[in-house]
């Protein structure tokens, strides 16, 4: 080793070293345990995506998870096949709740998308009631905010006062500002590039 060699090596484990100082401080500061609410929202690809990483990660530590789609129908994920089949082995228990029907230039019936999104978040406040579960993921609620089908007001009331320690991800576009300033946690994805632009449709194992 060169001297140059050496001093740079020398200087590089005292930054390393002072940074470390500065995180386990930081980390050390961090006391507080409590339930997230957390929301993915943006125009970029992998709202939902990341929110399943959650629940493999919830269901992998022994808790159970929820999932309530306010959108998706009848779909048959890939997801929603390989989080049923770990929850299959005992590991922790497994709802899931695919309650929308299609996208509303699909459905063009407003009366049917309200009392479809209606149904979805009864059936999510069972859920947050649920002591069972670790986390709830409210799949694309954010749609059914943005376009009034559920009361907003109720939402976010009843996302404020759920049971102590309980987990909730809220996906979808354009989050409403007030439920962004509710969350603990908002993460926006930014739509850089998508292949949908050139021509490539939705293929199994990546969009579903």
């Amino acid at each position: 080793m060169t001297d140059d060699t050496a001093e740079i090596a020398a200087r590089h484990k005292a930054k390393m070293a002072r940074r470390k100082a500065a995180q386990d401080a930081e980390v050390a500061g961090k006391t507080v345990e409590k339930g997230l609410l957390m929301v993915h929202t943006g125009k970029g690809k992998g709202k939902s995506t990341a929110a399943f990483g959650l629940a493999l990660r919830m269901l992998g530590r022994g808790r159970g998870v929820g999932v309530v789609q306010f959108i998706k129908g009848a779909w048959a994920t890939g997801e929603r096949t390989a989080l049923e089949a770990i929850a299959g082995t005992g590991l922790a228990p497994l709802q899931w709740h695919s309650m929308g029907e299609g996208f509303t230039w699909e459905t063009q019936d407003r009366a049917r998308d309200i009392a479809a999104a209606t149904a979805a978040w009864e059936t999510a406040k069972a859920l947050l009631a649920d002591p069972d579960l670790g986390l709830v993921v409210l799949d694309e609620l954010n749609i059914a905010l943005r376009y009034d089908y559920v009361p907003l007001d109720e939402v976010l009331d009843t996302l404020a006062h759920r049971r102590d320690g309980l987990h909730v991800v809220v996906t979808g576009r354009n989050a409403k500002p007030e439920l962004c300033d509710l969350a603990d946690l908002v993460t926006e994805m930014a739509l850089v590039k998508h292949h949908f632009a050139a021509g490539v449709r939705a293929q199994e194992g990546i969009e579903f």
